[in-house]
């Protein structure tokens, strides 16, 4: 496992699964979560919690099959980690948290917040389009996605991770619009981390997930019968390669307190890109 000085390191139970994350910050400051995308883990955030941690309570769990947390079939549906992210609240008997979510991790979190806002103060979406864009904009962008072919089909997708780790080392310099945003010491440790059986199999599972339920869901229009309360900035990338600021547009009308913000120069890693940025939106957003 990776070190980061001043991280200590738990587990939950949630659903039955014993969930790692990693902790930092004061246990008596206000809590936040922070999740991770694909196909990383905790360690994403390892340039942002130093940032924020001595103010706030930085609870980073790797979600089930990734990282260091147990997994199992059926726990990759977005509705199924969603449910995770507020099980992970009771687990810590936390009655409410800010939410900070990245990439498919933020995907969940909108769907989170929708269906539980009275567990989330305040929500920071990175990179990840919400549950209600423009039709328009996501057909014009769809080609974007192409790389989902690859894996979210069983059980190619899983055996692409496991044994062609180019594939998720060429994702992860991807998407930063500066390749040196990433060391190549970083992008192995998310590459072999990602080649591990469950962590393969989660990965797989995520995408297959979103393409067999939520594209669906998009097309029919169910998530208009949601509205999200809680109070969320989304920040995306200028030069994001999967998620474009167009995604972003429109939604408002099923949302109480959204705003959207472009962060020029940068692409879609945006907490190893400007993790200063994020710190300070961060403490913008979350009252101390």
């Amino acid at each position: 496992m990776p070190e980061l000085a001043g991280v200590r390191h738990g587990t939950a139970e949630v659903g039955g699964l014993r969930l790692h994350y990693a902790e930092a910050g004061p246990a008596d400051a206000p809590p936040v979560v922070l999740v991770h995308g694909f196909p990383q883990h905790w360690f994403a955030w390892r340039r942002v919690v130093p940032l924020l941690a001595g103010d706030f309570r930085l609870l980073c769990p790797d979600m089930p099959g990734f990282g260091w947390s147990e997994g199992a079939p059926g726990r990759w549906s977005t509705e199924a980690r969603a449910a995770d992210l507020v099980g992970f609240l009771d687990a810590l008997e936390l009655d409410s948290a800010f939410l900070v979510a990245h990439d498919w991790g933020a995907w969940a979190g909108y769907l989170a917040c929708a269906r539980r806002p009275e567990r989330f103060d305040g929500y920071l979406a990175l990179n990840m389009v919400h549950l209600w864009p423009q039709r328009r904009a996501t057909l014009g962008s769809a080609w974007r996605f192409w790389y989902t072919l690859a894996l979210e089909w069983p059980p190619l997708g899983r055996a692409v991770l496991r044994h062609w780790p180019a594939f998720t080392r060429f994702l992860l310099r991807r998407g930063p619009a500066d390749r040196s945003a990433l060391t190549a010491a970083e992008v192995a440790e998310f590459a072999e981390a990602a080649r591990v059986p469950l962590a393969a199999l989660a990965g797989e599972s995520v995408h297959r997930a979103f393409v067999a339920r939520d594209l669906a869901a998009l097309r029919r229009a169910e998530f208009h019968a949601l509205r999200l309360r809680t109070p969320t900035l989304a920040l995306t990338g200028e030069h994001d390669p999967v998620i474009p600021p167009r995604l972003l547009a429109g939604g408002t009308e099923f949302c109480d307190d959204l705003r959207v913000e472009t962060v020029p120069g940068a692409g879609h890693q945006l907490p190893e890109e400007r993790p200063e940025l994020v710190a300070e939106r961060v403490r913008q957003l979350f009252p101390r």
